[in-house]
């Protein structure tokens, strides 16, 4: 496996090809779930991804504060069908967490995570904030991650 972080920018046309392709499987096809994926806000976030054999197998983005909330947060998050069950998704949220946390360090992190999915975030220290809501159709909670 290699691990890759990259600004907009430094990603290549075929990589940032592959990212949309990964997130539109998952969070589109799969999860049922029709939104705008395209929101303007890769442009100005970091990204980290995770290949094999020139597959991706795990990918999130890093946003910087004011961009989604007044901390900074992560998303996208996902995990290619093919690769779950590897802990990869511990992995890359435990990597973006140190990517956010060394660019903007009196910032906490703010997600808006699927409902499902809470105690995973718990697990890595999230704190639930407030009452479940509905984004597109999925059940979602806040969570916030203190800076250390």
């Amino acid at each position: 496996m290699r691990w890759q972080t990259a600004l907009f920018d430094e990603l290549s046309t075929h990589q940032l090809y592959t990212v949309m392709r990964l997130r539109q499987e998952v969070f589109v096809v799969e999860q049922n779930c029709i939104y705008h994926d395209l929101d303007g806000l890769d442009i100005e976030s970091g990204h980290i991804l995770c290949w094999e054999d020139g597959n991706l197998l795990a990918y999130l983005r890093c946003l910087k504060p004011g961009l989604s909330y007044p901390q900074s947060s992560i998303g996208r998050i996902v995990v290619s069908p093919k690769a779950r069950g590897r802990d990869l998704g511990r992995e890359l949220v435990t990597r973006g967490i140190a990517y956010n946390f060394q660019e903007w360090p009196n910032s906490d992190i703010r997600i808006g995570a699927q409902r499902y999915l809470e105690a995973f975030y718990c697990g890595l220290g999230f704190v639930t904030d407030g009452e479940p809501y509905m984004e597109d159709g999925i059940e979602h909670v806040h969570m916030n991650l203190g800076a250390h």
